[in-house]
């Protein structure tokens, strides 16, 4: 493979500053493919915050006009890499260069494993991966409730209360989801500092929709929320520690959630979740009142 792009292009390093450049890319592959999409800046920063802008990211420009991407997470042996091409350039070769350039840098970073995320109705991106070796690993459903009436009122959970997230909380929240998260495959674990600095301090973080459940001086389960993903509300993160699950206080923390946005306005509240996810949370938001709105694949590589 060359390290020269195809006839027609020129490449660059992607800068954390080419962020709306690339959510523009992302939106217009979303609308071939699904025929809508509401991507913008803020769906594309939980990612964007943690790119290794350094080593691993790489634009294709086209008369100085950013049409194709290549962004890495670069965690411990693993690399999670979101690779997207302008249909405008699509046929071109641009995704073969940049997984190319991908997988040579995972490699360098001493990775066993690289991924890379697709929408699942992207046919040629599926084929393509397929060609170069990688596997359908994971699936993840995006899921939505319509708050088009006032959400149901929380059930109590015996010696549990539901309470806003306060700022010395945050060491013992990060403990928290790490556990309930561990083993997920999926999950992209950081460390405190990390976290806070990513996360916790963040621009576009509020802290008024972050919910802790508090059993005496233990968290037993939390729920973090953003005001604006996909054009509404957004649980970003859910769970339940597994000393206090089968008690119905996801169910809770969920509609605690639902109950907050509605106050404020927000016409639907959305989530990703892994189709496969072993504690059942597919289920539990449907019974919440969600539905699947669409689904993305993680297709995975192994490199040793």
């Amino acid at each position: 493979m060359s390290s020269s792009p195809p006839d027609g292009f020129t490449s660059r390093v992607v800068t954390a500053a080419d962020i709306e450049a690339a959510a523009a890319v992302v939106r217009a592959e979303e609308k071939t493919v699904r025929g809508r999409s509401v991507w913008d800046v803020a769906d594309m920063s939980d990612f964007w915050r943690m790119v290794n802008f350094d080593d691993a990211a790489w634009a294709l420009e086209q008369d100085g006009r950013l049409v194709a991407f290549a962004a890495g997470i670069e965690r411990a042996e693993r690399a999670d890499w979101w690779i997207s091409v302008h249909p405008d350039a699509a046929g071109r070769g641009l995704g073969t260069w940049l997984l190319a350039q991908a997988e040579r840098r995972s490699r360098d970073a001493g990775a066993a494993r690289m991924d890379a995320g697709m929408f699942a109705e992207n046919a040629a991106a599926k084929r393509l991966l397929e060609e170069l070796g990688f596997r359908d690993a994971r699936h993840y459903f995006h899921m939505r409730i319509e708050l088009d009436h006032e959400p149901d009122v929380p059930q109590p959970v015996e010696g549990v209360a539901i309470e806003r997230f306060r700022r010395d909380d945050a060491r013992a929240f990060h403990a928290a989801m790490n556990e309930a998260f561990a083993g997920d495959p999926g999950q992209i674990s950081v460390t405190f500092d990390e976290w806070e600095r990513f996360r916790l301090d963040a621009s576009d973080t509020d802290l008024s929709l972050w919910f802790v459940a508090r059993d005496g001086d233990e968290i037993a389960g939390f729920a973090r929320c953003d005001a604006n993903r996909e054009g509404g509300g957004w649980i970003g993160i859910l769970g339940v520690r597994e000393r206090w699950r089968r008690r119905g206080l996801g169910l809770a923390l969920l509609q605690t959630a639902f109950r907050e946005f509605h106050r404020r306005g927000v016409e639907h509240v959305g989530l990703g979740v892994d189709a496969r996810n072993p504690t059942g949370a597919t289920r539990l938001y449907e019974r919440a009142g969600m539905r699947v709105l669409n689904e993305d694949v993680v297709y995975e590589k192994e490199l040793t």
